[in-house]
């Protein structure tokens, strides 16, 4: 599971820093900010201790960042099928392209290819919809003749016309699999086809079932349902054979014998596509504990399928930070403590949380389903069965979440809290009140809980409606325990009861209102963490409403929420998070469907259009990505690297052409 920033976080990071947009002189003038374009911001990132590790421990980043940029046009082809037609098609016009760059039509079109680079593909990364061209087909056309450029007739059109509009429809009144674009899927599968099929798998252990679909496509060939695997020698294999290579090489210069182990396994998955292997490795990797070095790679989430089966290609390379992650050890350490202490049902409870590991790390490359937009927030493996038996890795993005902090500033936070007193308490406490809400969500909340006996994993009880669940229980773990005192005693905050206000005050003006700046009006809401928490929200202001616990306010015209009793809200979330428990516990897809139907999907629309009126004065965008830095070895004439070092570049388009150039390793079609 990874935590995707929210716009709660964004306002409480964002609020004091300026804008630094001189170039890079030194370390202290480091430019976090580089561009904005739509509704993107572009940042940098720095990486702090690279220079401090070991030869040895440099060679296993660089490889490691190699293997994820090798795998990186695997994730435009799984977003869309036409994805890396349309991107390279667009790229050699942006190269080639000798006629008048100053028009409306050419930086339209510029914005539109970075858009797509941005996005890995022409689906909006957090809404999915189709993004809408500001240049005309007569445009594109002129492009294509004057630079030569191919550009096959379906996926000229696609760009203009109504086909393919949502990359992942999660409309239960529409057919979740014909409705959505993602390339999981062949065009004619529908989601009666993807229920038979599963139905007639069986894991050779139930109590340690494979994660069926996670690596593969699945298609209707001579009428029967066939599914394609994602392997070397199968499909993507041109880049699973350039991942493989650069795992082997990381694999040699390992830190530890656990750790070989895991790449070894890891190797073993992508030459196979066996998933009993990729179980082992996920045993494997969860119990690499030592090391500095840790990584993400592999088919991991999978927000991006309707159903819940198949993973986005995800990578990130990572270094421990180690003065923060002996801080926050100490949730990790005491995580039976929480899960004892929780207010979900005793059955539903584990009796030995085993092996849940917390550390900051600062990343060093990203690629795939994390990048250029990343999350802040990674807890992994995600097979239940696995965290129960072996734990699991929790991280939180350290040098991400620092850039974020230092990118600019914002006023929203002044224009959509109720008052004064509410700002004042968000410059004291917010930054630290986030932070332990997403190390409480990763650590805490992903590991707890059990599914009862018997019962089949979130995927197949829950379908649709797993992933937004899943990050709404873990959710509700950080908001019950952020006010705790036990945290005091955890030497983890000073005042537990301020944390927990601004954490309260936060999620509820987030939910109900300031992350619909990330919608058109009229939309429902689609993306998983934004439906978890506006049905959250929701959920808990409806049920205060007999004693006004959440109070709805107009003040000047406009409308503030206002929370008249933190610790009957705080029992809110307890009751909540048991709700949830219980339906993932018992796989109960009725409950599941009617708690994210009734308060996750619909919009208030009068309130929608007031937040879209009230924000046109901001112009920071809302949503953030990166240029990612670049390792340089030095190589002596006998091709051993003697040093390595890390630059960073600072133009967005000249790394993805860089990139298209150097990782283009996949046809484009597949």
């Amino acid at each position: 599971m990874k935590l995707k920033l929210s716009l709660l976080f964004l306002m409480t990071v964002l609020l004091f820093s300026a804008c630094k947009k001189d170039a890079v002189k030194s370390e202290k003038e480091f430019a976090y900010f580089s561009e904005q374009f739509a509704d993107i911001k572009i940042l940098r990132y720095k990486v702090p201790g690279f220079e401090n590790l070991s030869l040895k421990q440099k060679e296993l980043v660089y490889y490691l960042t190699q293997a994820g940029l090798a795998g990186r046009d695997i994730m435009y082809d799984q977003n869309y099928r036409f994805n890396l037609t349309i991107r390279r098609a667009l790229e050699y016009i942006y190269q080639n392209y000798e006629g008048d760059k100053t028009t409306e039509d050419w930086k339209n079109l510029e914005i539109y290819l970075k858009r797509i680079w941005f996005s890995n593909g022409i689906h909006h990364h957090y809404s999915n919809d189709k993004f809408k061209p500001g240049f005309s087909a007569d445009y594109l056309t002129k492009l294509l003749k004057e630079t030569n450029t191919k550009l096959e007739r379906e996926a000229f059109e696609v760009i203009f016309n109504d086909k393919d509009a949502k990359k992942v429809n999660l409309d239960a009144s529409k057919d979740l699999v014909l409705g959505s674009a993602i390339n999981f899927y062949g065009p004619n599968v529908t989601e009666a086809d993807v229920d038979k099929y599963y139905k007639t798998l069986k894991s050779p252990n139930p109590l340690q079932p494979l994660s069926f679909g996670l690596n593969s496509q699945l298609l209707i060939e001579d009428g029967k349902v066939v599914e394609k695997v994602w392997k070397s020698g199968g499909l993507y294999g041109q880049s699973i054979d350039k991942i493989i290579f650069w795992l082997q090489k990381a694999k040699d210069v390992a830190e530890n014998d656990q750790q070989a182990k895991a790449f070894d396994l890891l190797i073993k998955f992508y030459q196979t596509g066996d998933l009993k292997i990729w179980d082992d490795y996920n045993v494997a990797w969860a119990d690499t504990k030592e090391g500095d070095i840790d990584y993400i790679n592999g088919f991991i989430e999978v927000y991006n399928d309707p159903k819940g089966y198949r993973g986005s290609f995800e990578s990130t390379v990572q270094i421990k930070d180690f003065e923060m992650s002996k801080k926050m050890d100490v949730l990790a350490t005491n995580a039976q403590w929480f899960e004892d202490n929780s207010p979900i049902m005793d059955a539903h409870k584990k009796k030995n949380v085993v092996g849940v590991s917390y550390k900051t790390v600062n990343v060093a490359g990203e690629a795939g389903d994390a990048s250029p937009s990343t999350p802040i927030g990674i807890n992994l493996p995600n097979a239940d069965w696995i965290r129960a038996a072996h734990g699991s890795k929790s991280v939180s993005l350290g040098n991400i979440i620092d850039a974020y902090n230092n990118a600019g500033s914002t006023g929203r936070l002044e224009e959509f809290a109720f008052s004064k007193d509410e700002v004042a308490l968000e410059k004291q406490y917010g930054e630290l009140s986030s932070k332990l809400h997403t190390a409480l969500h990763e650590v805490i909340g992903h590991a707890s809980g059990q599914i009862n006996s018997g019962i089949g994993t979130p995927s197949e009880t829950l379908k649709n409606y797993a992933s937004t669940l899943e990050e709404a229980r873990a959710d509700l773990v950080g908001l019950y325990y952020l006010p705790d005192q036990k945290l005091v005693e955890f030497g983890l905050t000073t005042d537990a009861a301020a944390i927990g206000k601004v954490a309260y005050d936060g999620y509820i003006r987030n939910g109900l209102m300031t992350q619909l700046i990330r919608l058109n009006l009229g939309d429902n809401i689609e993306e998983a963490h934004m439906r978890n928490r506006q049905l959250v929200a929701a959920w808990v202001f409806e049920k205060g409403k007999s004693n006004n616990l959440i109070e709805k306010v107009s003040k000047n015209d406009k409308t503030y929420f206002k929370i008249n009793d933190y610790n009957a809200l705080r029992e809110l979330f307890g009751e909540l998070l048991k709700e949830i428990q219980r339906i993932k516990s018992e796989g109960d897809f009725k409950s599941a469907q009617a708690l994210v139907e009734t308060y996750g999907v619909k919009v208030d629309q009068a309130l929608h259009k007031e937040v879209l009126e009230r924000n046109k004065k901001f112009k920071s965008a809302p949503y953030g990505g990166f240029i990612n830095p670049v390792l340089v070895p030095s190589i002596d004439a006998e091709g051993k690297i003697l040093d390595i070092k890390v630059t960073y570049p600072d133009n967005f388009a000249k790394q993805m052409l860089e990139y298209a150039e150097l990782y283009s390793t996949l046809p484009s079609k597949n």
